[in-house]
């Protein structure tokens, strides 16, 4: 009963939120607008406070929308059917299977096998190890995996503040290396192909953001390292073969990997295959079910397929929709514009700042949601290059490491009993703006040569 009334609590506290911003919005936008902003409050809360299963919540808009006259039905539902979630499900199949068989703790191995065993070589491996599984795995799941292993290193309750928050600082860096890394990336192509943008392709994506996320690997690693040299520690390697399953696994994902890149075109000199990201990653997952792979089996595996995680991809794509269709998005837009005077540079801060700091206290992906679509409408009125801009605004949604709420790495960081919110504070408010001045600098000196 006490279960009832703490949910019960949540919800009214949701509700109270909701109508507060309808009210506040209601000064300034009209009613639709209002009734919309008012509704995506309800909903960020009740992600937030967890009054509600993350599932159900993010399923709430196909029947709160239309309530509302926001989105019709059928308009709501079928950004739960947008192509990039099959990209994102396809990508879990493989992920599943590296869980499975056991290959993130072979690639584990490998990255310790490559530093020394001193506090600072360990920091560095779970950085590293931690971010390239990330850009495959979800990041929880790597935090998950990872910090598992990590806690049992050592028992300098020192080292393992660092350890944990070497797995969870490094799953959100290296979580923005591919596109389906982090759910943001995700939204933001959804977004790209919706709005008849060229879609950035994998390879590109990953040659623009690789030098931010090594240079991060660097800077994240180095500041955890400090003060922990005169600790002395010792790692035991187990070295074990990989298996039949491991291999053809790895073999798989080497294969995705391989089409991936002969698919991205590389003008002028080659065009690709034109081949469908979506369906690579989806026929890769898939293929994982068949001989002679036969990794996963259906009536196993299948639970561990992340539908909730699948609708909030949906619930993101269907407010990016409303912010379009109500006028919101050219109205938020138009009270936006006059940071647009500024020089490019100083616009590209002002969006890392407002993205990291606001996503500190909110979702991820319900922020990108909401701001792809303004952003995109600021650059269609001021002619600046919307690509640039709205990928500044993904990858800083990723980079929030103040806060247990702010990522769910952070928050499993947390949960480990390893992690004060006053470390987590202390290191994070460091690393938000060394990520908002490496992004800024990247974006206005390498990324535009690729935009």
């Amino acid at each position: 009963m006490s279960r009832d009334k703490e949910q019960f609590k949540k919800i009214t506290v949701a509700i109270v939120i909701g109508l507060f911003f309808f009210a506040l919005s209601f000064t300034v936008f009209n009613a639709t607008q209002a009734s919309l902003l008012g509704l995506i409050a309800f909903l960020v809360t009740l992600w937030t406070n967890e009054g509600l299963p993350l599932g159900v919540v993010s399923l709430l808009p196909i029947v709160l929308f239309p309530s509302f006259s926001i989105l019709s039905t059928t308009q709501t539902t079928a950004n739960y059917a947008n192509p990039i979630i099959f990209l994102f499900f396809g990508g879990f199949l493989l992920a599943i299977a590296v869980e499975k068989t056991e290959l993130h703790r072979w690639v584990t191995d490998k990255m310790f096998a490559i530093f020394p065993s001193t506090p600072k070589g360990i920091i560095f491996s779970l950085t590293i190890a931690s971010g390239l599984l990330s850009s495959l795995l979800s990041n929880t799941t790597t935090t998950l995996l990872l910090i598992s292993i990590a806690l049992f290193i050592t028992e300098d309750v020192r080292l393992k503040m660092r350890f944990a928050l070497a797995i969870a600082y490094g799953a959100s860096v290296g979580g923005i290396l591919t596109p389906i890394g982090t759910p943001p990336n995700l939204i933001l192509l959804g977004f790209m192909q919706k709005s008849d943008m060229e879609v950035i392709s994998f390879l590109q994506w990953m040659v623009m953001v690789a030098p931010l996320v090594f240079v991060m690997f660097f800077v994240v690693a180095s500041l955890l390292s400090i003060g922990v040299k005169d600790i002395e520690i010792s790692i035991k390697s187990e070295k074990k073969a990989l298996d039949a399953q491991q291999k053809k696994v790895l073999f798989l994902i080497g294969g995705v990997i391989l089409l991936l890149l002969l698919n991205a075109p590389l003008k002028p000199y080659w065009s690709g295959l034109g081949l469908n990201e979506n369906g690579i990653l989806l026929g890769a997952g898939l293929l994982l079910f068949a001989p002679p792979f036969s990794t996963l089996e259906w009536t196993e595996d299948k639970a561990k397929i992340p539908l909730r995680i699948m609708f909030l991809f949906g619930a993101g794509f269907s407010i990016a929709a409303a912010f379009s269709a109500t006028g919101l998005a050219d109205e938020v837009a138009s009270y936006l514009i006059v940071i647009t005077q500024l020089h490019p540079i100083l616009i590209i801060l002002s969006v890392a700042m407002l993205i990291t700091f606001t996503t500190e206290i909110t979702s991820n992906t319900a922020l990108i949601s909401v701001m792809l679509p303004v952003i995109y409408a600021v650059s269609q009125q001021s002619g600046l290059d919307a690509t640039l801009f709205m990928m500044v605004a993904t990858v800083c949604a990723s980079y929030a490491f103040m806060l247990p709420i702010a990522t769910p790495p952070n928050a499993v960081a947390m949960s480990s009993g390893a992690v004060s919110v006053k470390d987590m504070a202390r290191y994070g408010v460091v690393f938000n703006f060394i990520g908002i001045f490496l992004i800024a600098m990247i974006a206005e000196f390498f990324w535009k040569g690729f935009l």
